[in-house]
C-alpha cells in the first residue's frame, strides 16, 4: 500500500514537473520574442521593416541604423559620460547607503525610529520636482555631473533592504569583535561588510541599471547638450530620425525612424546586459536575505 502511495506521488510529481517546466518554457519564451524582434529589426533592411510588422530573422542584413547612430562623435561622448555617471554614481549610492543601513540597523543608535520613518515616509511623498531643483541649483550643482548622482543617491527602498540585512546578522558578531577591542567603524569594514557582498552586489545592480537609464533627472538639470548622458543622446538621434533637422549631424543613409528606434534600444540595454552575469549569482541570494527580518 504505501509502495503504491509512493508510486502514484512520484508519477505525479513527474507530471508536474513536466507541465511546470513546460509552462515556464512558453511563459520565457514569450517574453524572449519581444527581444529578439527589436534585435533582428535593427538589422534589417528598410523595405522588411515596412513591409513586415513582425521580425525574428532578418532576410537582408543592414546595418543603416548603426551607422546612422554612430555616424557622429557626440554617440561617444555620450556613452563614455553615462558610463562614468554609473560607476562614480553606484560607488557613492552605496557607500552612504551602506553606512546609513548599518547605522539605522544598530538598536542603540538615537533616534532610530524617528530616522526610519522619514525614510519610509520619503517612499511615498516626495518634495516635488521644483522644491528640488532649487535645492540642487541652490548648491550650484546646474550643468554638473554630479546634479545626476546626489539627488538620487539614496534610494529609500534599496536601503531599508540593506538595513534588514544587516540586522538580520548575528548580534553576537559585533559583540565579539568589541570585546576584541574594535570599534563601530571597524565592526563594519572588517565583519559586516564582507557577509555583505550579495546584498553589495545586488544593490550595486539596482544602482547601476537606475543611473544607466538616467534620463529625466540630466533633462532638468543638465543644459549644456555636451554633457548629456547617451540616453538623452539617443531620444535626439530618434527625434532627428523622425524627419526633425539635427545640428553637426552627417549621415550618408537614412533608414527608417522604426529601424532607428529598435537600433536605440539595443545600443541602451546591451551594456546593462552583459553586466548582469556578473551579478547574477548573487542576486536573488541578496534581495532575500534583505528581506528576511523587518
Amino acid at each position: 500500500m504505501a509502495q503504491s502511495s509512493l508510486k502514484k506521488e512520484t508519477m505525479g510529481s513527474k507530471l508536474f514537473t513536466i507541465v511546470n517546466t513546460t509552462l515556464l518554457a512558453l511563459i520565457a519564451l514569450i517574453c524572449l520574442l519581444p527581444f529578439v524582434n527589436v534585435f533582428a529589426s535593427s538589422f534589417a533592411s528598410t523595405q522588411e521593416v515596412v513591409e513586415k510588422k513582425f521580425i525574428l530573422f532578418p532576410t537582408t542584413f543592414s546595418l543603416d541604423a548603426y551607422r546612422y547612430i554612430l555616424s557622429t562623435p557626440t554617440i561617444f561622448r555620450g556613452l563614455g559620460i553615462s558610463i562614468g555617471v554609473t560607476l562614480a554614481g553606484t560607488a557613492v549610492s552605496m557607500i552612504l547607503t551602506a553606512l546609513m543601513a548599518y547605522g539605522l540597523s544598530r538598536k542603540y543608535l538615537a533616534g532610530r525610529d524617528i530616522i526610519n520613518f522619514i525614510v519610509v515616509f520619503s517612499m511615498l511623498f516626495s518634495g516635488g520636482m521644483i522644491p528640488t531643483f532649487l535645492v540642487v541649483k541652490a548648491f550650484g550643482l546646474i550643468d554638473s555631473y554630479w546634479s545626476l548622482v546626489f539627488p538620487v543617491a539614496i534610494n529609500a527602498f534599496n536601503l531599508i533592504i540593506m538595513r534588514n540585512f544587516f540586522q538580520a546578522l548575528p548580534e553576537g558578531l559585533e559583540e565579539s569583535a568589541k570585546i576584541d577591542g574594535s570599534n563601530d567603524f571597524g565592526v563594519f569594514l572588517k565583519i559586516m561588510l564582507p557577509l555583505a557582498l550579495p546584498s553589495i552586489a545586488t544593490l550595486s545592480l539596482f544602482y547601476g541599471v537606475a543611473y544607466w537609464n538616467t534620463y529625466m533627472t540630466a533633462i532638468l538639470y543638465i543644459t549644456d547638450s555636451t554633457k548629456w548622458p547617451i540616453q538623452v543622446l539617443l531620444r535626439q538621434i530618434v527625434i532627428v530620425s523622425s524627419g526633425m533637422q539635427a545640428e553637426g549631424t552627417s549621415v550618408d543613409v537614412i533608414p527608417p525612424a522604426q529601424t532607428i528606434k529598435m537600433a536605440v534600444i539595443v545600443v541602451a540595454t546591451v551594456p546593462m546586459l552583459i553586466a548582469y552575469p556578473f551579478v547574477q549569482k548573487h542576486f536573488t541570494k541578496g534581495a532575500l536575505l534583505g528581506a528576511v527580518k523587518g
